[in-house]
């Protein structure tokens, strides 16, 4: 798909809220306020392709070419509610994917007079992606910074981050990313096998250790990472030391 696949729904395509995506009101995990406010104004069908802008308001993944696929919403809002979002954290993203979630980033982080996504970091390993993603963003009003580049390496040119946000599933959490959280940074991550039992975790760094809380079964799309090859550059749960 070309960047154009992302492009802005007609006025006919745009909806209510609570019409475009009924099932936020259902979601009784997800009790932060400001996480269900930013599902109200972000329309999922901006970030999708057209093949599947009609299932949009579905709670569920959809397909959005690469092989890649967006989340389901009610996991993103669980992600994002672990994440404990203020106003100009620095948020790191790696998995721009569609930028749904970017989008949802941007207003969770936006500061009184700062450009909605001037905190928020995100990179995706494809270029096509994240040039469609770059798209849709902009045509929303929203201003992130994007790369493309290897997520496990992180964006040390900005860190430390207050929060990272990890969409795609590894056997180990990269250490590079344990590295460029701040002091009480938290990161969120899926931990499993590509075809197996994977689960969703919240890493806090605190001092010289992290401490890890899980938050339940998911699945993802596998993070694909040199990287990751070297044992050097795991962290695990329990109780780690970094």
């Amino acid at each position: 798909m070309g960047a154009d696949a992302q492009q802005e729904p007609s006025a006919s395509d745009t909806a209510p809220a609570s019409a475009r995506f009924p099932h936020a009101a259902s979601w009784a995990d997800v009790t932060d306020a400001r996480v269900r406010a930013a599902f109200t104004r972000v329309d999922r069908r901006r970030f999708v392709p057209p093949s599947v802008r009609d299932q949009a308001d579905r709670d569920e993944p959809l397909p959005i070419g690469e092989g890649q696929t967006a989340s389901q919403p009610y996991v993103v809002a669980l992600m994002l509610q672990a994440l404990q979002l203020a106003p100009g954290d620095a948020v790191l993203e790696i998995g721009t994917g569609s930028g749904y979630q970017t989008a949802l980033l941007c207003e969770l982080v936006q500061g009184a007079d700062a450009a909605a996504g001037a905190t928020v970091y995100s990179i995706d390993r494809s270029p096509a992606l994240s040039r469609q993603a770059a798209v849709a963003l902009q045509n929303a009003g929203y201003a992130p910074h994007l790369a493309v580049g290897d997520g496990a390496l992180g964006w040390a040119a900005y860190a430390p981050f207050q929060a990272i946000v990890v969409s795609a599933a590894a056997l180990h959490a990269p250490r590079p990313l344990v590295w460029q959280l701040g002091a009480e940074g938290r990161m969120v991550i899926p931990l499993g096998p590509p075809h197996g039992d994977q689960e969703l975790w919240l890493l806090r760094r605190s001092g010289g250790r992290v401490q890890w809380r899980s938050l339940g079964g998911v699945r993802f799309v596998p993070f694909v990472s040199p990287v990751l090859d070297d044992p050097r550059n795991w962290v695990d749960p329990p109780g780690s030391f970094i």
